[in-house]
Order: C-alpha cells, then sequence, then structure tokens
C-alpha cells in the first residue's frame, strides 16, 4: 500500500516534471517584445479554497486520533495574498505570499478515526480543528518565449510553508482506552517546510487590442515535504488603470510520513487586480 502510494507521488512529479522540461524546449522567439528597462508588478487578490488534508495527533494512551480536515473545515477566519514581481530583459524575479486562519468542527461517527480501533455503534464523536498557514514562494524566472501574444517564464525557487494545527476531540461515551478525562483531549502541531521548486508561468494575450488574456503557473517541488504542487489558471482583462483576473488556484502537499500533519491541500476560486509599471 504505502509503495503504491510512494510511486503515485513520483508519476505526478515527474509528469509536471516532464511538461516542465516540454515547455522549456520550446524555442525562444521575437526578443524584441522584451524591454531592458526595469519593470515591476504587484496583484493584490482573494483566494476562496475549501481545504482538505489529514491531521494525525498522538493521545495519552499510545493511539493516534485522525481527522479529515475536508470533514471539519468550514470557516475562513482571515486570509491575506500578495505578490510582486520584477523583471529586466529575461531575467525577473517574485515572490507571492498567502496567510490563512481557517477553523471549524463537526459532531459524527465519521469525524475521528481512531488507529487500530473502529467507532463502537452509538458513539459519536466531536471534533474541531484550526488551522493557521503562511505560504511563501520566492522564484527566480527567465522568460524562454517573449511574443505579442505569448509568454513563457521558466522559474525557479523555494516556497516555504509554515502551518499551525489545534485539534480537540470528544467522544459521546468511553470505550476502550478513552474513558473518565481520557473522553476528550487536545493537541496542537506546528511545522515549517522548506521545498525547492521548479516550473513555468505565463500569459496568453487576445482579443481587441490583446486586452483578454489568460495567466497560468505551475510548480512541483520537493524537500522537507515528499512533494509540493501548485496549480493557476485563469482569465483577465487589462484597463487602462490595471488588470483584474479570474481564475482557479490548487496549492497541494504531500508529507512525511512521522508528520503529524500528513497531507494538505487548498483548492477554489481566487479574484485579483494587478498593476504594472
Amino acid at each position: 500500500m504505502a509503495g503504491g502510494a510512494e510511486q503515485a507521488k513520483l508519476r505526478r512529479a515527474l509528469q509536471s516534471a516532464a511538461l516542465v522540461a516540454g515547455v522549456a524546449a520550446v524555442p525562444a522567439v521575437d526578443a524584441q517584445a522584451l524591454s531592458d528597462d526595469w519593470r515591476f508588478g504587484a496583484a493584490i487578490y482573494g483566494y476562496f479554497p475549501s481545504v482538505s488534508g489529514t491531521v494525525a495527533m498522538p493521545t495519552g494512551n499510545a493511539r493516534t486520533i485522525e481527522a479529515d480536515a475536508d470533514q471539519l473545515l468550514r470557516n475562513l477566519e482571515f486570509a491575506f495574498m500578495g505578490s510582486v514581481e520584477v523583471t529586466k530583459g529575461r531575467w525577473g524575479a517574485f515572490t507571492d505570499v498567502m496567510y490563512f486562519d481557517i477553523g471549524g468542527s463537526k459532531t459524527g461517527t465519521g469525524t475521528l478515526a481512531v488507529s487500530g480501533m473502529q467507532l463502537p455503534p452509538g458513539i459519536s464523536a466531536y471534533a474541531s480543528l484550526d488551522i493557521e498557514a503562511t505560504v511563501w514562494t520566492l522564484a527566480g524566472t527567465y522568460r524562454a518565449v517573449a511574443t505579442p501574444d505569448v509568454s513563457i517564464d521558466l522559474l525557479a525557487g523555494a516556497r516555504m510553508l509554515d502551518v499551525r494545527t489545534t485539534l480537540n476531540w470528544e467522544f459521546s461515551a468511553e470505550f476502550g482506552p478513552f474513558v473518565g478525562p481520557g473522553r476528550t483531549g487536545s493537541g496542537d502541531a506546528r511545522q515549517t517546510n522548506w521545498d525547492a521548486i521548479v516550473g513555468v508561468k505565463g500569459r496568453i494575450n487576445f482579443g481587441e487590442a490583446r486586452r483578454w488574456f489568460v495567466p497560468y503557473y505551475l510548480d512541483v517541488g520537493t524537500g522537507e515535504s515528499d512533494l509540493t504542487w501548485q496549480a493557476m489558471a485563469g482569465l483577465g482583462y487589462a484597463f487602462g488603470w490595471g488588470e483584474v483576473i479570474v481564475g482557479w488556484r490548487h496549492l497541494d502537499y504531500e508529507f512525511k510520513l512521522t508528520d503529524k500533519l500528513q497531507s494538505l491541500a487548498f483548492d477554489g476560486p481566487a479574484v485579483g487586480i494587478a498593476f504594472r509599471w
């Protein structure tokens, strides 16, 4: 089972790397579309993701409580997202920061799983989960393709995830080792992961005066995480004062088997405003 999961992760990583390599093979053309002047861009956007994942907390009874984040998390309490980029000729750099504070709770027989045990019939579990996460991406870029219609940037850098999870649980009745005060418990964990990433980003312009465009982004990486990848695609329109962009963004993490946070994924729509000068 574990070997199959690792092979699946490796296949996903190789597929993403193959896509990056395929884009890298596209010849660079129309260097006249580039500028040797310093150019800057900044964006502020809202992101409204659903969250999935698995959190495992050891208990005083030598058991592990597992909670599925997608069953528990319903409330986005606070979020901040923004990015800044700079280019000069073919070379550039960008940074992107996301901060989330998400929490939720649920009562039901399927809310929690106890390692090595099944909940007896008639016993339900209450659980609440809070996740506070900061995701910081920093990368350098090289413009491999630059035409009035298409731009393709190759990127390489790093992504940092700093996440704190707090899990509270309570069983409706005693069973197994969960008796007396042991029916109720809580635990929290914090981990910071740094991962190297490679990928591509860019845009496709079309329409009158090329005001419409399709932005896209893909990266894949590993390091302190088993695997992380991120993808985004959308639709934008350029006004005289800036750009408005709507899209869909997915960020995925698979952690080491020994980590309390075993997996985490953000998936949902994003709306942003970008400025360039």
